[in-house]
């Protein structure tokens, strides 16, 4: 559990660390460099489950080599609402969310801590307005989680 008292916002009890897959932890369907390590040092405080509709046809191999749990999505279904669900049924309060794409916006606002990332592939208006944090990419993105000390200087009041 990842535990953040932030002025303004209370007290975060974090279990879960939902990802959003193409656009945020991978580009192209391939994993971006440092999110590997990143996620092994995290997975001591949370438990990564990456959400995707598997563009590119690689999540399963992905969610091995990273050593993570995940979850397909119902292609060409309202994502966004699959990925709402998911926050719903772990419980909104335990989970930090980080996406970019427009059906990533749900997740972002229904979670306890929203993270939206720029990267390659930019990020949706919606998730801009939806998150809680921008972060340049999904490393640093990780990094707040590593150090949340970083956090709480952003979101303080």
């Amino acid at each position: 559990m990842l535990t953040l008292t932030i002025p303004a916002y209370g007290e975060l009890k974090l279990e879960y660390l939902l990802l959003d897959m193409n656009g945020t932890i991978a580009v192209d369907g391939q994993v971006i460099d440092g999110v590997a390590r990143r996620l092994k040092a995290l997975g001591e405080q949370l438990k990564p489950l990456i959400l995707t509709a598997d563009t590119h046809g690689t999540a399963s191999s992905v969610a091995w080599v990273l050593e993570v749990e995940m979850r397909r999505l119902q292609a060409g279904g309202n994502e966004a609402a699959q990925k709402e669900a998911v926050v719903a049924e772990l419980g909104p309060e335990r989970v930090v969310a980080i996406g970019n794409g427009a059906n990533d916006a749900a997740m972002l606002r229904r979670a306890a801590l929203g993270i939206t990332v720029l990267g390659d592939e930019g990020s949706a208006v919606a998730c801009l307005t939806a998150a809680d944090v921008l972060a340049p990419d999904i490393n640093t993105a990780l990094d707040l989680l590593l150090n949340p000390r970083r956090l709480l200087a952003t979101l303080r009041n």
